[in-house]
């Protein structure tokens, strides 16, 4: 990041925190901050302006097509990656033959919730990795789920090896793309996933409350959405209520009333993560997430990640005794990183420095006692 400089201007709380907590919360952009006043503005000047709020959540629609090389018909509105989950699985039709989910023990609780919850599933856990994937997947797998990078320790999975061999055995690919949107390069084409969900929370520089799914459009339209509302049919605004006509492709799996403020502030997110380029974001996080697994070996402290930086995104997960403890006591020092369980995750963004990474590695030693090292 050749500009950084300029670019951490465009991050107003870096003036006085440093934030590596992209794995739970990214920093928010300027632009991002003033799409959400555009809204507030429309609501005080105009008092309602409809047109105006759907053009903002279809044009982030339309970037996050963009974003992971979809067309935006594959692309669903969404509230959570739970909401994409849930919409996924009811619409599917296990039987005797073919009623297994395989879910791996590194995907987000919400899957595994999910699935358990509709009862009609035979569910596997297994450790993600390929070869695992490869000996667990049969003919009776209807539905293989990976995080394309794990949310505890930043583990990146070979999704479209994995995805191939679901494939050959008849089985759909649901890829939580959560801890990978905005830092790693995604194209849906290339790796070949019949379903793919994201969030703006984390590295997508939004917020929580819109998602996206991507459902393949080969498969979009066969698919019968039970989690459904009026922005899913083909027409909201007929105001039909006696009958149930999908929209086309991914559409159907639209529900209710977008939320609307946070269509605008994913709509000026992505617009930045597209301008500085995902590519350029991904080698630069790369860098910087090798010099904290080399810095972290220097202090002496246990990493839980993968110990080559192109086997994991950002998240450097660093075992811990007490983690949210230590979590708290980090804010205190305007430094702000998030724990999981038994470890603290410094995930840094493209407006984070090597500076950055060394003063809060600093800290975080002086709180994790030598014994626990």
């Amino acid at each position: 990041m050749e500009n950084i400089r300029e670019i951490r201007e465009q991050f107003p709380s870096l003036k006085k925190n440093i934030q590596l907590s992209s794995c739970s919360q990214s920093a928010i952009h300027i632009d991002v901050k003033n799409s959400v006043q555009d809204y507030m503005h429309s609501l005080e000047e105009r008092g309602t302006d409809w047109g105006y709020w759907m053009d903002a959540c279809e044009e982030s629609r339309r970037k996050f097509a963009e974003m992971i090389n979809a067309d935006v018909n594959e692309i669903a509105i969404v509230s959570s990656v739970s909401h994409a989950i849930s919409a996924v699985l009811t619409s599917l039709e296990p039987h005797a033959l073919k009623n297994e989910a395989i879910l791996s023990t590194s995907d987000f609780p919400c899957i595994g919730h999910a699935t358990l919850s509709q009862g009609k599933y035979d569910v596997k856990y297994i450790h993600p990795s390929t070869n695992t994937y490869e000996r667990n997947i049969t003919d009776k797998t209807l539905l293989t789920s990976a995080p394309h990078v794990s949310f505890y320790n930043g583990e990146r999975l070979d999704i479209k090896g994995i995805t191939e061999i679901a494939h050959r055995n008849d089985s759909l690919m649901f890829v939580d793309a959560y801890q990978s949107a905005g830092q790693i390069d995604i194209d849906v084409k290339e790796l070949g996933v019949d379903f793919l969900a994201a969030g703006m929370q984390k590295y997508m520089l939004g917020m929580p409350g819109i998602a996206f799914l991507y459902v393949r459009k080969e498969i979009a339209n066969h698919l019968v959405p039970r989690i459904t509302g009026w922005f899913g049919q083909s027409n909201p605004f007929a105001f039909n209520s006696q009958e149930v006509e999908y929209a086309e492709g991914a559409r159907r799996f639209d529900s209710g009333t977008f939320p609307m403020i946070n269509g605008f502030a994913s709509k000026s997110a992505i617009s930045v993560l597209l301008d500085v380029g995902i590519p350029n974001i991904e080698r630069y996080l790369r860098e910087l997430s090798a010099y904290t697994l080399d810095y972290c070996r220097e202090k002496g402290l246990e990493v839980a990640s993968p110990l080559q930086a192109e086997l994991k995104g950002s998240n450097t997960a660093i075992k811990v005794p007490n983690a949210n403890e230590i979590e708290q006591k980090l804010k205190d020092r305007q430094i702000i990183m998030s724990a999981r369980n038994d470890v603290i995750r410094i995930a840094p963004h493209f407006y984070n420095t090597k500076e950055d990474i060394t003063l809060a590695i600093d800290e975080l030693a002086k709180l994790v006692p030598i014994s626990s090292r």
